[in-house]
């Protein structure tokens, strides 16, 4: 019997306009919003205009799930109600648990080029954690493991592993795999998953040739998000001029979702709560923990 997982759907990351003006595309959040669960949504800020991503993300709050930000090229300049200052490089992760609430502010700053590049994956709490202190753990580029393959693919390991490579990022609720897969022309791309799981793949560069359900190959390219279906491992092939993406995989917490804004919750009842301390200023319910 065959247990490997097939494609069953394929979407295009769509133009939306965030925070004070930022142009970006999103792949994950137009639609269900229990369809990628754990996952919420995926945002691809890349530009090398830098009047698309200048006037940033000011300050703005969170509960109730996890924010990961990944930046490629370009500088994020952060800041929040934790105390925590610091700047995300090339490279680097910052992987923030909202919990109970958080203010804070990402300001994007291009390099030398004018080129801002990067990702912000949404990734849901349990309802046991959505009060939880809230808190960061800045990771550097030189911190995430990279396996090298000898034809030349090289799979970074942000969270979860890849064989016997464990990424930095292992304490958060819902325990994903996070991988930017880079493969040669030609190559193959496989991975081991638990049944069960939600697991999805963003192509950002070069294409990605995958099978579908319906015994099919389909290509996917620059902005095309695949969501797989069950079994207990995938196959991804890069086309002739190689591709790379992101690979995320994490296990679904079937609860309600009540989601507004940046806040996402149960029920209605929850988000009328928070939105309420919000107005009356006792959103903020522990400091937490910073980090750089």
């Amino acid at each position: 019997m065959d247990t490997r997982r097939k494609v069953r759907n394929i979407v295009t990351a769509r133009p939306v306009t965030e925070g004070a003006g930022v142009r970006l595309r999103r792949a994950i959040g137009l639609g269900e919003p229990g369809e990628y669960d754990p996952f919420l949504l995926l945002d691809d800020f890349r530009s090398d205009e830098p009047d698309d991503y200048l006037a940033g993300f000011p300050w703005h709050p969170h509960r109730g799930i996890e924010t990961v930000t990944y930046v490629l090229k370009g500088n994020v300049e952060h800041g929040d109600s934790t105390g925590t200052r610091g700047t995300i490089g090339p490279g680097d992760i910052q992987w923030m648990t909202a919990g109970s609430g958080i203010y804070h502010q990402e300001m994007p700053k291009g390099d030398g080029s004018g080129s801002m590049h990067g990702f912000q994956l949404w990734v849901n709490l349990p309802a046991r954690d959505k009060m939880t202190a809230p808190r960061y753990r800045g990771v550097t580029a030189a911190e995430i493991p990279v396996v090298r393959r000898d034809d030349g693919a090289e799979i970074r390991v942000i969270a979860g592993s890849f064989g016997e490579t464990s990424g930095p990022v292992l304490d958060v609720a819902t325990r994903p795999t996070y991988l930017d897969v880079t493969l040669p022309g030609s190559a193959s791309f496989s991975l081991e998953t638990t049944r069960g799981d939600t697991v999805f793949l963003y192509a950002f560069a070069g294409e990605i040739l995958l099978e579908t359900e319906r015994g099919e190959t389909v290509t996917v390219a620059n902005r095309n998000v695949a969501l797989f279906g069950d079994g207990d491992a995938l196959r991804a092939d890069a086309g002739p001029q190689g591709g790379r993406f992101l690979l995320a995989a994490g296990s679904p917490i079937g609860e309600p979702i009540a989601w507004r804004g940046p806040i996402v919750m149960n029920t209605q009842e929850e988000l009328r709560i928070a939105f309420d301390e919000l107005s009356r200023g006792t959103f903020i319910k522990a400091k937490g923990e910073g980090g750089a």
